[in-house]
C-alpha cells in the first residue's frame, strides 16, 4: 500500500503513475499485439477485420468503467482516511456486479455480433472474418473484467506496481500464443481473439492468487462474495456519470467506425493501425489523469487540499511538456509507426494523414486528461460527464458526419477530433476554476 499524502506532490504522481502508465500500456498490447501480427500475417483484410469489430469491444468495455472508477475512488477514499474494514465490502460488491454484467454482455453480444456488424456497414467480404474474431473475444470479458477490478482495487491502496508486473506476463503470453494460433495453426484472426482470452483468463488468474497471498483480509472469495446495495450505491454515485461517458463515447467511436467502413478496406486497415498509435500517443497523459485522481482522492480523505492544488498545478505543467514531445515523435515518424502493423503503401499513407493532424493537439488532450483527474478525485464526475457528452457526441461526431461527406473524405474524419479535445478542455478548465473559487485555492492553471 501507498501513502500518496505524504512526501513532494510531484515526484508522488510520478512514481505512483509509472507502474499504472506501464499497466495501461500493457492492457492496450493486447489489441496492439493481435492488430499487429493479424496484419502482418495475415495481411490488410485480416487487419480491418479485427478494428471492423474493435469498436463493439470497447463499447461493452465501457459499461464496466464506471463502476471500476466508482470502487477505485471509493478504495482510496477509504485508505486515506484508514477505514480499512470497508474496503473489502467494495471489493466484493463491486466484484460480484461486474462478474453479472460481463455474463449478460457476453450472452448478448454473441447473439446479436453479425447483425450488429451488418449495421456498422462492415463490408460483405469482410463480414464472416470479424463475425467470428467478435464473438471469441467476448467469451473473454468475464476474466477481463473481473480482472480490471482486482486491479483498480490493488491501484486504489496504492499498489500500482503489481497489475503491471501481471499484465507484462499476459502480453508476452498473449504475443507467443498469437504466433501458434496464427503461424502453426493457421487460425487467421480468430486465433488472435483465442490468444487474448486465454491471455486475459491468465491475468485474472494471477492476480487472484497475488491478493490472496499479499492481502489476506482484502482478497475476495469468490463463492462467498457479500453483495451491499448501499456500498454499490455509492461506487455507482461517483461511477455512473464516467461509465456514461464512456458509454456516449464508445457509441460515437461506433458512427466513426461506420463512417470509416464506407470508404473501404484500405482505409479500415489504416484507421485500425493509427488509433492504435494514438491510444499509445494519448496514454501517458490518460496515465497522468489517473494517477492524480488517486492522488486527489486520498488527500481529499485525509483532508488536505492545498496538496492537491499544487500537485495538480505541477501534473499539468508536466503533461503539457511530455504531450508537446509525444507530438514531435509521432508526427516525424508517422510513416514508420503504420508500417509496423502494414506495410500496403495505400494504408501507411491514409494512416499517415490521420496521424498528422491529430498529433499536434497531444497538448490540449493532456491537459484536459488532468483536469479531469482532480475533478474525478474530489468525486465531481458530473461536469466530465458532461463535458465528454458535449464535445465528442454533439461536436466531434456530427462534424465527422458532416467533413467526410466533403471532398475532405476520411481526412474529415480525423479533422474532427482536435475540435472534440479544444472544447473538451475549456470546459473542465471552466468549471475548475469555479470549484477553486469556491475552495478559496491559490492555484493558478494556465
Amino acid at each position: 500500500m501507498t501513502d500518496l499524502t505524504k512526501g513532494s506532490e510531484l515526484k508522488t504522481i510520478l512514481y505512483f503513475s509509472i507502474p499504472i502508465l506501464l499497466g495501461n500500456l500493457c492492457e492496450q498490447l493486447y489489441n496492439v499485439t493481435d492488430t499487429a501480427i493479424v496484419g502482418n500475417l495475415v495481411g490488410t483484410k485480416g487487419l480491418a477485420a479485427v478494428g471492423a469489430s474493435t469498436q463493439v469491444v470497447t463499447l461493452t468495455v465501457a459499461l464496466s468503467t464506471g463502476v471500476s472508477i466508482g470502487a477505485s475512488v471509493l478504495i482510496s477514499q477509504l485508505y486515506g482516511a484508514k477505514h480499512f474494514q470497508k474496503m473489502k465490502s467494495v471489493l466484493d460488491t463491486n466484484l460480484m456486479f461486474t462478474s453479472i454484467l460481463a455474463f449478460v454482455l457476453t450472452l448478448f453480444g454473441i447473439y446479436y455480433a453479425n447483425p450488429f456488424l451488418k449495421q456498422l456497414n462492415v463490408p460483405q467480404p469482410l463480414l464472416p472474418e470479424a463475425d467470428g474474431y467478435l464473438k471469441i473475444i467476448l467469451l473473454g470479458l468475464l476474466p477481463l473484467f473481473a480482472y480490471n477490478t482486482l486491479a483498480n482495487c490493488l491501484r486504489g491502496i496504492g499498489d500500482s506496481k503489481t497489475p503491471t508486473f501481471i499484465l507484462i506476463s499476459s502480453i508476452c503470453l498473449n504475443a507467443s500464443l498469437d504466433i501458434i494460433f496464427i503461424a502453426v495453426f493457421h487460425q487467421g484472426s480468430a486465433g488472435a481473439a483465442m490468444a487474448t482470452v486465454f491471455a486475459q483468463l491468465f491475468s485474472f488468474l494471477i492476480c487472484l492468487i497475488y491478493m490472496k497471498k499479499k492481502y489476506p483480509q482484502l482478497s475476495p472469495d469468490l463463492f462467498h462474495l457479500k453483495w451491499q446495495l448501499k456500498t454499490l450505491q455509492k461506487s455507482l454515485a461517483i461511477g455512473l456519470p464516467a461509465m456514461m461517458q464512456q458509454v456516449f463515447i464508445s457509441f460515437g467511436f461506433l458512427v466513426i467506425q461506420f463512417l470509416v467502413n464506407s470508404f473501404g478496406t484500405s482505409a479500415i486497415a489504416a484507421y485500425t493501425a493509427a488509433s492504435k498509435v494514438d491510444s499509445f500517443a494519448e496514454m501517458p497523459a490518460v496515465n497522468l489523469g489517473q494517477a492524480l485522481m488517486n492522488f486527489t482522492a486520498q488527500n481529499e480523505g485525509a483532508g488536505k487540499g492545498k496538496r492537491i492544488t499544487k500537485g495538480g498545478n505541477h501534473t499539468l505543467l508536466f503533461s503539457i511538456g511530455l504531450s508537446v514531445s509525444i507530438s514531435v515523435i509521432i508526427y516525424i515518424f508517422a510513416p514508420v509507426l503504420i508500417s509496423i502493423f502494414n506495410r500496403d503503401a495505400t494504408v501507411v499513407q491514409i494512416g499517415q494523414q490521420y496521424l498528422h493532424i491529430v498529433s499536434v493537439f497531444y497538448p490540449i488532450f493532456g491537459a484536459m486528461q488532468v483536469l479531469n483527474g482532480i475533478l474525478l478525485g474530489y468525486g465531481k464526475s458530473l461536469l466530465p460527464l458532461i463535458a465528454s457528452i458535449t464535445t465528442f457526441c454533439i461536436l466531434q461526431v456530427p462534424l465527422a458526419v458532416l467533413l467526410s461527406h466533403t471532398s475532405l473524405g476520411f481526412n474529415g474524419i480525423w479533422m474532427a477530433a482536435p475540435f472534440g479535445w479544444t472544447a473538451g478542455f475549456l470546459m473542465r478548465l471552466i468549471y475548475f476554476r469555479y470549484l477553486l473559487k469556491r475552495k478559496n485555492s491559490k492555484l493558478h492553471l494556465i
